[in-house]
């Protein structure tokens, strides 16, 4: 009976220890993690909704005046008679503000020209928060494959020591050289600490941008850690970031907001007529049938001086100034996106002679001087430089590997859409 409960003790913390696991996440899913969580994009999409919300506000139209006027009442006795009341006049009366020239409707596409500008502004915040967010993906990437060479080198080398023990100990090394092996030992153990705390930083500012409280060890993420010969032509980039770049569209939109703000300027210097209708009940009048009487009115401002001159020349430059924006932002995606292809080419570049040749090549140079140094062929020297060069070699290509990634994330920023997965 103990053994059985120990055994379904067992099987329970098992299946505890597996259920709190969390399967490693692909890119997809850390970015719609990252678009559902991350407090930036609530916080901008909260703007956008103001920024509607707005709308309404700016094509209410003009709430009329409601005015109560009295006169007349006594303040005097009249042939020793005190009627105070008896003389009073009343005159109710209501007035409104016609506005013209389409200034409510102006006034409205002046909004939506707002709404439209703060969704591409945050179409273009999380296209830069997409950047980082890939490259702290790929940070996991690049430190998990540091972490994975590091731990093999490692191995390698505690198998090289145990031959080389058993060299010393028949007396084909000297003690003195099993010693410097063992120290250099301490350059292993120490990629591998150094590949784990990069390992768990990366994994923290992953997890800060997701706004995610989940502990480390049960965090993870799984993608693919190379680089693909394939290019897309320049053109082809280029032709797609005019298209997709929301900081251009925002501009471009801008530019039409800016015309829209400028035909509301002028329809704001013309006079808007108020409008006024009043009933009097005024019986003081002698004639019985005089005492109510209807009345209308009309209120024209006259803007000789003020005709709204400023905001007219302000609205009339500031279309200019967001037209030659518009240009500005036209050079700077062409230039974004030539210098990640740039980048791009000259990674896959280095890339190449790397995975056909010094990848393999420093292998058979380790491999080949670490036997000749077990019988005796080869130097103590000549053994480290060849362990060293086939480290360096190895760290080298990963570090390439993912310059080729981040340099990707940088054209997929510069495209503002993901054109290389």
């Amino acid at each position: 009976m103990p053994r059985l409960i120990g055994r379904a003790l067992a099987g329970f913390l098992l299946a505890v220890s597996v259920g709190s696991a969390q399967t490693a996440l692909t890119w997809e899913q850390v970015r719609e993690r990252f678009r559902a969580n991350n407090p930036n994009l609530t916080a901008g999409r909260v703007g956008v909704e103001q920024s509607r919300a707005q709308e309404i506000t700016a094509f209410l139209r003009p709430n009329p005046d409601l005015t109560f006027t009295t006169d007349g009442t006594q303040i005097s006795r009249f042939e020793g008679v005190w009627r105070p009341f008896a003389g009073t006049q009343v005159s109710p009366g209501i007035n409104y503000l016609h506005e013209r020239e389409h200034k409510r409707e102006l006034r409205r596409d002046s909004a939506q020209g707002a709404t439209a500008i703060a969704s591409s502004t945050l179409d273009d915040q999380e296209r830069t928060l997409l950047f980082t967010l890939r490259s702290a993906f790929v940070g996991i990437l690049h430190a998990k494959e540091i972490l994975r060479v590091a731990q093999d080198n490692l191995a390698y080398y505690d198998r090289v020591l145990d031959v080389n023990r058993t060299r010393q100990q028949a007396g084909d090394i000297s003690e003195v050289d099993l010693g410097r092996l063992e120290l250099q030992r301490v350059q292993y153990e120490s990629d591998v600490q150094t590949a784990e705390v990069s390992l768990r930083t990366a994994k923290i500012q992953l997890l800060s941008l997701l706004n995610d409280r989940t502990p480390l060890e049960q965090f993870d993420v799984n993608g693919k850690f190379d680089f693909s010969e394939q290019m897309t032509p320049l053109e082809e980039f280029r032709a797609t970031a005019m298209d997709a770049r929301p900081d251009l569209k925002a501009a471009l939109q801008a530019v039409v907001k800016s015309k829209t703000d400028h035909q509301l300027a002028i329809a704001n210097g013309s006079a808007d007529p108020t409008f006024s209708l009043w009933v009097t009940h005024n019986p003081s009048f002698n004639n019985p049938f005089d005492h109510n009487t209807l009345g209308a009115g009309v209120n024209i401002p006259l803007r000789i001086s003020d005709r709204n001159q400023g905001e007219k020349l302000r609205t009339q430059l500031d279309i200019s100034r967001n037209q030659a924006l518009v240009d500005a932002d036209r050079a700077q995606v062409f230039s974004d996106v030539d210098s990640a292809y740039v980048t791009i080419a000259s990674n896959i570049a280095l890339l190449r002679p790397y995975r056909d040749k010094y990848l393999q090549q420093a292998a058979k140079v380790r491999d080949t001087i670490s036997f000749a140094y077990q019988n005796g062929g080869a130097s103590l020297l000549d053994f480290l430089s060849a362990q060293n060069d086939y480290r360096n070699i190895q760290l080298s290509y990963l570090n390439l590997v993912g310059s080729y990634l981040t340099a990707a994330g940088q054209m997929n920023l510069a495209v503002g859409r993901e054109v290389i997965p």
